[in-house]
């Protein structure tokens, strides 16, 4: 398996924050306390409420460490203005149009912040890796399982 990329923005650095903040204070007490009421009412083997209860809190509890060790181990990226607007870096928003003029415009971000209906997508997709270092007017050529295609950079902006 390919290596994940530990690089984040400020903002989804901060979305993982809230997320673990959450999960530790608000909902691991709230299903600790469902399952508590759910065990006080006796036969637990066939309580559906305490067998799901402490599901749930295996899933909350595996998600904490998972955020608890990832987020030591990511590197914030600031995206403001670069000495080099014209190249693609990190954090970039950029418009690429493909050989039949169809136009897309992404954000390159870590892999624990995409969002492909908001249009981030991860330096480390096929297309992020292709783009990374770009220059504006640059050609890319993109390889997917579908095949390949070309792109044109078309605009590279900062600022979102």
């Amino acid at each position: 398996m390919a290596q994940k990329t530990n690089y984040i923005t400020r903002e989804g650095f901060e979305k993982l924050q809230t997320e673990l903040k959450w999960l530790w204070t608000d909902e691991r007490p709230k299903v600790t306390e469902a399952v508590s009421v759910a065990a006080a009412l006796g036969d637990r083997s066939e309580n559906a409420d305490y067998i799901y209860g402490k599901k749930r809190l295996r899933e909350i509890d595996r998600r904490i460490r998972f955020l608890t060790k990832r987020v030591d181990d990511l590197n914030v990226v600031e995206t403001g203005p670069r000495k080099e607007e014209d190249r693609i870096y990190f954090g970039a928003w950029v418009t690429i149009e493909d050989e039949e003029g169809e136009r897309q415009r992404y954000q390159l971000v870590g892999p624990d912040e995409f969002d492909a209906h908001k249009g981030r997508i991860s330096v480390d997709s096929p297309v992020g890796r292709a783009l990374m270092g770009r220059r504006l007017g640059d050609e890319v050529v993109v390889r997917r399982p579908k095949g390949e295609t070309v792109y044109e950079v078309i605009a590279i902006t900062y600022d979102g």
